[in-house]
């Protein structure tokens, strides 16, 4: 079976299957996440407060941990959904914005790390400084290329035994398996906020149907660029690009599968 076909295989599953991904997200970028969580075939849960957050970890099929918009209490409610999501055996992935000069998040993604996340999904700057590693950054934007990231996403793979996807031009994802690569995707990706972070979720809607934690990252990164492929065909610009995504999300099929890029 190719690597396309495996991902339509999922996909088909996650459809089926409508996982209930709970997200702990950024202001930024809540609703645009959401569409694209239901414009995918998934259900959207997007419960963040301190009470109810630790609990619903244990219903829901994936969380999301994004560090976009951190204070203190929003740091503790992470703390204890990621504790309460390991306790459940719930997938969760940890999405580190930011990290790597900010003193709160980089606390945050410090304390996070040991918590065991099932996949990490950050650029390469974001997880070369997650890592311990100086790993520059601008923000939001990665200063490092993702193939001078993967020494850092192995060492990351080492500490929490799930996967750690970096995202980029060319995509990796590596886990202790090795490292595998796609190429697909459209720079227009870049110029809508919140694409990134949705893909942290569309990895926590994939991961419970996923044999690994990399499957699923892998999965979820196919079929984000490949979508991203066919808005780009039919969009002006960044505005309207944003409103194609979500179509092509919702369309995106084996059939568009099989233009994947890998290696």
């Amino acid at each position: 079976m190719s690597d396309a076909d495996q991902v339509a295989e999922l996909l088909a599953r996650l459809r089926a299957g409508t996982p209930l991904v709970q997200c702990i997200t950024n202001a930024v970028v809540t609703g645009f996440t959401a569409n694209v969580l239901l414009a995918l075939g998934a259900a959207p849960a997007m419960v963040d407060n301190r009470e109810e957050a630790p609990v619903f970890a244990s219903v829901a099929d994936g969380v999301l941990i994004n560090l976009g918009t951190l204070d203190a209490e929003v740091a503790q409610t992470m703390r204890l959904t990621a504790e309460a999501a390991g306790a459940a055996g719930t997938p969760w992935v940890l999405d580190p914005v930011a990290v790597g000069g900010l003193p709160l998040r980089d606390r945050v993604g410090a304390e996070l790390v040991p918590l065991r996340p099932s996949v990490i999904r950050g650029n390469a700057s974001e997880v070369i400084s997650l890592s311990g590693a100086e790993g520059g950054g601008r923000g939001v934007d990665s200063t490092a290329s993702t193939e001078a990231a993967v020494d850092a996403a192995a060492s990351l793979v080492g500490r929490t035994g799930g996967a750690v996807a970096v995202s980029g031009p060319v995509d990796r994802i590596v886990d202790g398996s090795g490292v595998r690569t796609i190429a697909s995707g459209t720079p227009t990706m870049t110029m809508v906020t919140g694409v990134g972070c949705a893909l942290g979720a569309i990895v926590a809607a994939f991961a419970p149907y996923a044999e690994t934690p990399a499957d699923a990252a892998f999965a979820a990164t196919a079929v984000l660029t490949i979508a991203a492929e066919l808005a780009d065909e039919k969009a002006d610009g960044p505005g309207s690009f944003a409103v194609q995504l979500l179509d092509a999300l919702h369309r995106v099929g084996p059939a568009d599968l099989a233009r994947l890029r890998v290696g």
